[in-house]
């Protein structure tokens, strides 16, 4: 079946979701593609109950609140979803674009415009053999049901934003052990002083170390191992979150001749057009001096994008 619309957007993050309200205002129609499942990007799959502080007027907001108020304010619009697929090929055509997905869907647009974030993301795993058997039961990457850990012993491993964040947020229902190969963070150091003080009052414990195994039974971890300064310890735990990062991939974005820099993608700041006319890049896929991966950023570029 072929489509056809005004502007296709690849990804349907926070910040694809705002370009459908700012295309709108203008009369223009909006096909969205993402290889997820799901609306929301990074924010519903990575993060949905993560609390987020810098949207304006919300002190705080969780990743899902966002993605459902999103889709509320541009529900007029009509925006079509093909999820579940990603943008395989694009064709240059008379009149725009003709966009492949992977699932065999085709689009005509005049414009595309990515809002791939990251591009295809996959989180990066402990080097542990067994640690398929566990996964989805007692080793998530992601916490999308907090209640699943109320009262249990959670370690998560990890020095980033996911990893002191979430220490932060579960110290209050769970027995958290933050485990790090050292004492220093590249997280928000807000959240570092967080984690700092919740140590210093005896509600969450700090071990130095680095994953070496994992042993249970039923899908169930029981004991992990793990090292330090060539010595092995091993504690108990119910559930393992290791936020190690993800594994960021442009996918064929990468072939269809646009310019980039280290897997991002040049834009100008007048349209946030990218070095193929009529195709625009906003949001953390982009690059440009001065640039901020920040969701207000990307809402900013695609207001100026429309």
């Amino acid at each position: 079946m072929t489509h056809k619309t005004d502007v296709v957007i690849i990804g349907s993050g926070p910040v694809g979701l705002f370009a459908v309200f700012e295309l709108g205002l203008l009369n223009l129609k909006a096909h969205l593609i993402d290889n997820l499942d799901r609306v929301g990007g990074q924010c519903a799959e990575l993060y949905p109950e993560k609390p987020i502080y810098d949207i304006p007027a919300y002190p705080k907001i969780t990743g899902q609140e966002l993605t459902d108020k999103l889709i509320s304010q541009i529900k007029p619009f009509e925006p079509t979803f093909h999820l579940n697929q990603q943008a395989d090929s694009i064709e240059k055509i008379d009149d725009g674009w003709k966009i492949v997905t992977s699932e065999g869907t085709t689009i005509n647009a005049r414009c595309i415009v990515i809002a791939a974030g990251a591009g295809s993301f996959v989180p990066r795993k402990p080097p542990i053999d067994n640690i398929a058997e566990f996964e989805g039961t007692s080793v998530f990457y992601a916490v999308r049901n907090k209640e699943l850990f109320k009262n249990k012993k959670i370690l998560i491993v990890g020095g980033g934003d996911s990893a002191l964040d979430w220490t932060n947020d579960l110290a209050t229902i769970a027995d958290v052990t933050l485990m790090h190969r050292r004492k220093e963070f590249r997280a928000a150091p807000d959240s570092v002083n967080k984690m700092l003080n919740l140590e210093k009052e005896g509600k969450i414990k700090f071990l130095h170390g680095q994953l070496k195994s994992l042993s249970g039974k039923n899908k169930m971890i029981k004991e992990v191992k793990y090292s330090h300064e060539e010595k092995e310890y091993s504690i108990e735990a119910d559930y393992l979150l290791p936020f190690f990062g993800l594994k960021m991939e442009l996918g064929p974005i990468a072939n269809w001749g646009i310019n980039l820099n280290e897997n991002l993608i040049k834009v100008d700041t007048e349209k946030f057009e990218t070095s193929e006319p009529s195709i625009f890049a906003i949001g953390d896929i982009n690059t440009y001096p001065g640039k901020l991966k920040l969701i207000l950023s990307g809402f900013h570029e695609s207001a100026l994008m429309a």
